[in-house]
């Protein structure tokens, strides 16, 4: 299926979350009658049931549609649906460098948010072709004068240039369809490249045909049965299957210049293929690979163990798998005395956590917990050599430490204006500082903060949304390491330190998270026959204490009137048989414990 390639359009839909990407792609692929009307459904892009109970999307997919111009000709066009969520940016990065154009969807109702700027940037830097619309202009609330001019102020977007569509009912979109074909330019080939090179901008594993890569050819043309070789990986492999999705895939028998869709090589190891990678021919390899990606760097880190050891060889296998779906998602094996063999996992954000966990229990079927989430801090120690650290197991006696470093962001956010009072709270609670605050329109602002990334890794985003009424969006992106005042917390049970619960925290925050860690440990550790006690220490310093009251055997019950003196003699002997078990005695803590605690740190 090779077309003429003045007739190709490659082009992304990028907005910030729940603008309405995927209803105007779903509005693109009715109105192009790509798939028949009793097939359509809502979110025709989303195929992960998360997705769509979230109403979220996770993973990019593309779509080929034809598309019938007034000019009398007919065109091929590859769109590409991204997330809009800050954790999920990587994948728009990816679809952005296999396109020439994007879609900008803007909420008439909210205007430009936080991710919309984030998303504007990455396009212009990838130079790209952005055409502006606005969505939901049919809603009564919608602000079609304000939202554009935010446009033009914020964006710097002429406002002559945005269009006006209504994704649900398909208003606009006619007129959004001619623009993509008039403004997104057709791809170019290199004349001096004779030889084929696709980019692999994303890809997953089927349990029935192996890895699936998701392709943008830009030389020469791929078909079945070609023997191919990824460039970075430096193997060579046979493509079973090529194609295109519409939006299921549907093998063809090439894939040319300027085209999108899939191969499926014999690749027998699932770690084989590498996001980014080229494929070039085996015979005639080209000279030059294509520019990938940036290597992603993994934000937050976390154990996850199954509940049961005997799974522990399916996780691994599942890690792997997914893995190959997510290569912003990386994984190591460890091990932990309390939780038994696990892998240390790294991801993008907490979101992209509760996604790949989430997926791991739906698609693969293993029950896990995961430990408290952390970032990497860097430990500058007196003989001045540097440690990179993410787990606390791993944190150097202090004496020997220097001064110790923790991942700092910039976040942007964008809000009404009367809550910047609490905003700004909010900010100092959390250990931040507001840089700069600048008025968006006559309603909302900008603020411009730094704050470190421990901080806003549990519930910052929900408290955000709590103080603002819903209405505040967030976007960040990393900005270096601060020096901070950081000490390792640790959880003793019975003057034993218990590693899953140790964790690195601000020194003025170490006594409150030690107290409510006591707490909780308190009423789910079971009694023992002498009493237990629960403490949260800093080094030798104990900063909170609780006790697990001992059971008591009522030892005088077999005493029926009599002296007193016998029963002071039973109750003293109990007194000196409690105290010495107290000695030698150990606290076993269930499994039961560990998942209940760190469950609710999830």
């Amino acid at each position: 299926m090779t077309e003429s390639i003045s007739r190709i359009r490659n082009f992304c839909i990028i907005a910030h979350i729940d603008h309405g990407k995927s209803t105007l792609a779903d509005r693109l692929i009715e109105m192009t009658q790509t798939v028949e009307h009793r097939q359509l459904r809502e979110q025709m892009l989303d195929d992960m049931d998360l997705e769509r109970e979230r109403g979220i999307t996770i993973k990019a997919h593309p779509v080929t549609m034809d598309y019938g111009a007034k000019d009398g000709s007919t065109y091929l066009l590859n769109l590409i649906d991204t997330p809009g969520h800050v954790d999920f940016s990587y994948e728009v990065e990816r679809s952005l460098a296999a396109c020439e154009g994007a879609i900008l969807v803007i909420d008439a109702t909210q205007g430009v948010e936080a991710q919309t700027v984030a998303n504007t940037h990455l396009a212009i830097a990838g130079g790209l072709e952005i055409i502006p619309v606005l969505n939901k202009t049919d809603l009564p609330n919608a602000d079609v004068v304000s939202v554009s001019a935010q446009v033009e102020d914020v964006l710097a977007i002429p406002m002559d240039e945005v269009l006006h569509v209504s994704a649900k009912t398909g208003e606009g979109v006619d007129a959004l369809l001619e623009a993509i074909v008039q403004r997104i330019p057709a791809p170019t080939q290199e004349e001096e490249e004779d030889s084929v090179r696709a980019l692999v901008f994303d890809s997953l594993y089927d349990v029935y045909r192996g890895v699936v890569a998701y392709i943008r050819v830009f030389n020469g043309t791929l078909r079945s049965g070609t023997r191919v070789r990824l460039m970075a990986a430096n193997e060579v492999y046979e493509l079973k299957e090529v194609g295109i999705f519409t939006p299921d895939a549907e093998s063809t028998e090439q894939l040319g210049p300027g085209e999108v869709g899939y191969v499926i090589p014999n690749i027998k190891e699932a770690t084989d293929i590498k996001i980014g990678d080229t494929v070039t021919s085996a015979v005639r390899p080209a000279k030059v690979p294509l520019p990938g990606f940036k290597e992603v760097r993994a934000m937050v880190f976390a154990g996850l163990y199954p509940v049961d050891n005997a799974d522990y060889e399916k996780l691994r296998l599942s890690l792997e798998k997914l893995a190959i779906n997510d290569s912003s998602f990386s994984c190591q094996p460890e091990n932990s005395v309390a939780l038994g063999l696990g892998f240390r996992c790294g991801f993008l954000g907490l979101l992209h956590m509760e996604v790949i966990v989430e997926r791991l229990r739906r698609e693969y079927d293993v029950d896990i917990i995961t430990t408290y989430p952390a970032v990497i801090y860097r430990i500058h120690l007196r003989n001045e050599e540097v440690m990179e650290i993410d787990n606390p197991v791993y944190f150097p006696d202090p004496t020997r430490i220097a001064l110790i470093e923790e991942p700092i962001i910039h976040a942007f956010i964008i809000a009404q204006n009367e809550f910047i009072g609490d905003l700004m709270q909010l900010i100092m609670e959390r250990r931040g500082d507001v840089e700069k605050t600048e008025s968006l329109d006559t309603r909302r602002v900008i603020l411009t903060c730094r704050l470190p990334l421990n901080e806003i890794l549990i519930d910052f985003h929900d408290r955000l949304k709590s103080v603002t009424r819903g209405y505040a969006s967030m976007d960040y992106e990393y900005a270096g390491y601060m020096e901070g005042d950081l000490v390792k917390l640790d959880i003793l049970v019975h003057g034993e330190p218990v590693e899953a619960f140790s964790s690195i925290v601000h020194r003025s925050k170490a006594e409150g998270k030690g107290r409510q860690m006591c707490k909780r440990l308190k009423e789910i550790i079971p009694p023992q026959l002498f009493s237990v006690a629960i403490q949260a220490s800093i080094g030798q310093r104990v900063i909170a204490r609780e006790t697990v009251r001992a059971v008591r055997k009522d030892v005088t019950a077999k005493c029926y009137g009599g002296d007193i003196t016998r029963k002071r003699k039973l109750l003293e002997k109990q007194k000196e048989g409690k105290k010495r078990m107290k000695q030698v005695g150990s606290v076993g803590i269930p499994q039961e414990a560990f998942i209940s605690v760190l469950k609710q740190n999830d």
